[in-house]
């Protein structure tokens, strides 16, 4: 581990967005040159809310031959499912005991879901003690995320700081790993919100395996505005989410696109956009189909990528419980 580690875990609660994409797996293929990195499918957040027991298993067969499509490679990478590596549930339990509810029920995410289900489980109030777990057991230093998850790498950064100043220096404080400018896509429907496949309007997001003729009739139906004219401004939200979506997938700057498209217009635009995506995710879609097809190359995929997660964890392990007075076995 002489290069410094980067962690990131996607819930297999659905099928993944092109935001998705775009914010994360497009950029993951980078990292993993610089970075030692591992790239959890995190199935034990996912049962914070009520799941078919099908479709995780399935959801987390297709996040990770989404990781393998996207060009994660498992020799440079560890790919791994987080319910495979018991230290992570060890772990969280042991940062429970210096972590305060108060600071769980202030937690943004918990507050908004939690004023939307008749009943509270305690799975959704202490699944960011879990995630500061996945975080600090690999010692790392950077975690890509979103505006949406910054509260809770504030928790993580917390909790290390207290169990560092309280046992001594045990983990890496770790940062936050700010995405690309024009990483957060928006919904196709409503630009002010982020895309998200639990939208209940299926034409908000697209999905990076959606079918080619669904992925253009989105973009078709994506709003825009009444003004008519070609920016990339804050007063036209909708448009320049769509110039944000083209500018990802064609490598053009938001100005260039605008520039070509000023006299052409919206309808121009959209049906170029929608070639722009298709082409761009086919080769994703293709390969992500073979891959899932062959189980006994995904299995030795997670297997590996579990007991490579397993022996690091474990060094991290046995200094915690040391630490805290626990007898060795």
């Amino acid at each position: 581990m002489d290069k410094k580690v980067v962690y990131s875990g996607i819930q297999p609660s659905g099928l993944l967005t092109i935001g998705n994409y775009i914010g994360a797996l497009s950029n993951f293929t980078e990292l993993q040159e610089e970075y030692n990195c591992l790239y959890c499918i995190v199935d034990m957040h996912a049962i914070t809310v009520p799941q078919e027991a099908k479709d995780l298993r399935k959801n987390t067969l297709d996040i990770l031959s989404l990781y393998l499509a996207a060009g994660i490679d498992p020799e440079k990478s560890i790919i791994y499912i987080q319910s495979h590596v018991p230290e992570h549930v060890e772990l969280a339990w042991l940062l429970n005991s210096i972590t305060s509810v108060g600071q769980l029920q202030r937690m943004t995410q918990y507050k908004d879901k939690s004023q939307k289900s008749k009943e509270v489980l305690s799975g959704l109030l202490n699944y960011p003690v879990l995630m500061a777990a996945d975080i600090l057991l690999y010692q790392s230093s950077f975690v890509p995320v979103g505006e949406d998850q910054r509260q809770h790498i504030e928790l993580t950064r917390d909790i290390a700081q207290k169990f560092n100043s309280r046992y001594s220096e045990t983990f890496v404080v770790p940062e936050i790993m700010v995405p690309k400018v024009g990483a957060k896509i928006m919904s196709l429907q409503n630009p002010e919100f982020k895309m998200s496949k639990s939208d209940p309007d299926k034409n908000s997001y697209i999905l990076i395996l959606d079918s080619e003729d669904d992925t253009r009739k989105k973009i078709k139906r994506a709003v825009t505005d009444s003004l008519g004219e070609m920016n990339y401004s804050n007063e036209q939200l909708g448009l320049k989410n769509l110039i944000d979506i083209h500018s990802a997938f064609s490598g053009k700057t938001p100005d260039e696109i605008v520039n070509y498209y000023r006299d052409l217009g919206y309808g121009a635009f959209k049906e170029d956009l929608g070639e722009v995506v298709v082409g761009g995710l086919r080769p994703i879609r293709q390969r992500f189909e073979e891959i899932r097809s062959d189980k006994s190359a995904l299995e030795k995929v997670y297997k590996e990528g579990a007991e490579k997660a397993s022996y690091l964890a474990n060094k991290t392990l046995r200094k915690v419980y040391k630490k805290m007075g626990f007898i060795a076995k």
